[in-house]
């Protein structure tokens, strides 16, 4: 297929130089950047005969490429450097991606405030606060953070119940905090144990030893035999923790090792963290649909990993182990291109000299090899994970007669509080894991005691709001829940059209429907696809509910099924969880057993958690509210006012006009706003430019 006029003009124009280039498909969206020493060459490469590039996305090129900029830099490492930036801006769909610095959990310590305490946080602030990490997984952090707080003696609690607390909490009476909250606590001692977790955290073990030692002698000689011991475990621990870092090379100073593993389009890079001959700390990333070179997808993780390190320049992070540090060597299995410009990159940012290596010999080759087994016993443990899975999935697949693999289900459940604060809850599962960000709440608007319509709904089964009506609930949730995954399917098929056809995104906007553009917006602002099973939490009256739901927008090819909790019948029998399949008269039971389907077991169960912590904040929000907050042109600050000056809303609704203008903030429109929510006549209506604003 000919490339376009354009990219060939470009492709003859091309300078010698180092730079950056950038692939556009037809739509202008760039799909692919990439750095060269020289840009002529390089570039050039992509669309010769006979090449023998082997990356899978380069016979795509001449499909879909479009277009083609290219940005000249003065050096390798200038080039490196936009490579990075342009690839986190651009997010190309045939780069190498690795998760966003935010899922990287950090421990967290405020020496400020009165009584530091060790938590887990996602993104640094510049607040002033110590940050360690960050850590490669949450539970290697929580793994820290209990190992801290079993031998130092800080503070659990958050702020807030560190003020209300009346008496000591268990961790007091298990020796593992002081309790400040309630007993008068050296504060020196405290600054000690403060000092004594950012030394440990640091790394900085010899020099936290000596003064545990010399505290745990002085404190033995004062014959205060409890607080000796108390620095007796703490060197313990400390012993412990130096007995589990294996001494790899007798070399010191600070490396990082890569290694590689790859099977088809799947990867998995360990990162090995040396410092001073010991390995300190092991992690491992996956990755998927890589069908690239080798160096290159060394070279994508050295610029995007390393690269985060600039995130956290502010962030106030202690000397010590840091996941995204730059050291003083960096070894791998294959040099990447470009390595000069990288390494000088690097260089520059952490300001020391820094040497990305290709060991031949010696110990390095025995720490390469290291990694490499740890990223291929990672790469088969995550598969033997992901395979457990599937099969699974499979299993379920087949007995529920399912059309394809459930890799995404999603359960309703109803939940209120005798007809009121009625709730719906959905929640979702991926590769059998909860996938929070598809959790949805619904408030039901049509039944219970705050039904903001009298029109009944089709499965309204009780004219008392009173009575929860959980049928009319769930067929309202369920057909809003349906409505925006019929459009979302909708707008990716006239997507898949428009790519196919060439077509901008917005040509078709104006043809849109005034109907549809609400169902079109809501799939845009959200993730509303279907799932491959859908799961309510009932009997068989629910599934027919959901199935009617389904049906009256047109879903015929969506499965659902319902999940009855155990229970026991009137002849005293226990029914164990039962599964009921749309035209099948007998449920299947859920026995503990069944492997298989324990995720719908789980999932319900998780619905309904959700589902009554919804319900849960709607009546508190309820509860709390104030017939202020009805009132039009009356917001927070002026309502808080109001109250906080005339003290109820009975005084606020017998103030005179003077009064209620004496409110600092409330001005003659709020008082008018008053009036007329009160249905109480005014001055202010009938000569409104008498008064004074």
């Amino acid at each position: 297929m000919a490339l376009p006029a354009l990219v060939e003009e470009k492709l003859d124009a091309l300078p010698v130089t180092s730079g950056v280039y950038l692939f556009k498909d037809r739509a202008g969206t760039v799909i692919y950047v990439g750095k060269a020493k020289s840009l002529r060459s390089r570039v050039r490469s992509y669309f010769q005969e006979g090449s023998s590039d082997t990356r899978y996305f380069v016979p795509l090129l001449h499909r879909t490429v479009g277009d083609l900029d290219t940005v000249v830099t003065n050096s390798e490492k200038e080039a490196a450097i936009l490579e990075n930036l342009l690839i986190k801006q651009h997010r190309p769909r045939f780069n190498i991606k690795l998760r966003d610095d935010k899922e990287y959990p950090s421990l967290k310590l405020d020496p400020r405030v009165a009584w530091p305490r060790l938590m887990v946080v996602r993104t640094p602030g510049n607040e002033g606060a110590r940050y360690f990490g960050p850590y490669h997984s949450a539970t290697a952090a929580r793994r820290t953070l209990h190992l801290v707080n079993k031998h130092f003696q800080l503070r659990t609690c958050t702020d807030s119940e560190l003020k209300s607390r009346r008496r000591p909490c268990l961790q007091h009476q298990i020796k593992r905090c002081p309790a400040p909250c309630v007993y008068e606590v050296d504060t020196g001692f405290y600054a000690e144990q403060v000092r004594a977790v950012a030394l440990f955290l640091e790394g900085r073990h010899d020099e936290l030893s000596a003064e545990l030692e010399t505290r745990m002698k002085a404190a033995a000689v004062a014959m205060r035999f409890e607080l000796a011991a108390v620095y007796r475990d703490q060197l313990h621990a400390i012993e412990k923790v130096r007995e589990n870092q294996r001494v790899v090379t007798v070399e010191r100073g600070s490396r990082d090792v890569i290694g590689l593993f790859r099977e088809g389009d799947l990867a998995e890079i360990a990162l090995l963290k040396v410092r001073d001959g010991k390995l300190n700390d092991v992690a491992t990333f996956g990755l998927k649909n890589v069908e690239m070179p080798d160096e290159e997808v060394i070279a994508a993780f050295l610029s995007q990993h390393y690269g985060r390190g600039e995130q956290r320049a502010t962030a106030n992070a202690p000397e010590g182990i840091d996941l995204f540090s730059v050291p003083d060597e960096i070894l791998v299995a294959c040099l990447p291109d470009g390595a000069a410009g990288v390494e000088e990159w690097l260089g520059e940012r952490a300001k020391k000299s820094v040497k990305i290596l290709r060991p031949q010999r010696g110990p390095k080759v025995a720490l390469l090899e290291m990694a490499q087994e740890n990223a291929k016993h990672a790469f088969a443990e995550k598969r033997r994970a992901s395979n457990d899975v599937t099969e699974r999935l499979a299993q379920m697949q087949e007995r529920l007669r399912l059309p394809m693999l459930p890799r995404r289900i999603e359960c309703c459940d109803i939940s209120h509080l005798g007809g009121g604060d009625t709730v719906g809850a959905i929640v979702a599962m991926k590769d059998g894991e909860p996938d929070k960000a598809r959790y949805r709440t619904y408030h039901v608007r049509t039944v219970g005691k705050e039904a903001r319509t009298d029109e009944p709904t089709r499965y309204q089964t009780s004219s008392n709001p009173a009575i929860g009506d959980d049928y009319g609930a769930m067929y309202e949730v369920l057909a809003r829940r349906f409505r925006r995954g019929v459009a979302a399917r909708a707008e990716d098929a006239a997507t898949t059209v428009r790519r196919a056809a060439s077509i901008p995104e917005d040509a078709n906007a104006e043809s849109t429907e005034a109907s549809d553009v609400d169902s079109a917006k809501d799939a845009k602002e959200g993730d509303w696809e279907l799932p491959d099973l859908f799961v309510v939490d009932g009997g068989r009256g629910q599934l027919g509910v959901a199935l009617t739901a389904a049906r009256d927008l047109g879903l015929h090819d969506l499965a659902i099924v319902a999940l009855a909790k155990e229970k026991e019948n009137v002849m005293g029998d226990t029914l164990v969880d039962r599964v009921y399949l749309p035209g099948q008269k007998n449920p299947i039971p859920l026995r503990s057993h069944s492997s298989s389907l324990f995720f719908l077991a789980r999932l319900r169960d998780e619905a309904h958690r959700f589902s009554n912590r919804g319900r849960e904040k709607l009546g508190t929000s309820r509860r709390m509210r104030s017939t202020l907050d009805d009132v039009k042109g009356i917001g927070k600050g002026t309502k808080a006012a109001l109250l906080r000056t005339l003290g109820t809303l009975t005084a606020v609704r017998t103030a005179t006009d003077e009064a209620l203008l004496a409110v600092p903030g409330v001005t003659r429109r709020h008082v008018v706003a008053l009036r007329a929510h009160f249905h109480e006549p005014t001055p202010l209506e009938e000569e409104p430019t008498k008064l004074a604003p």
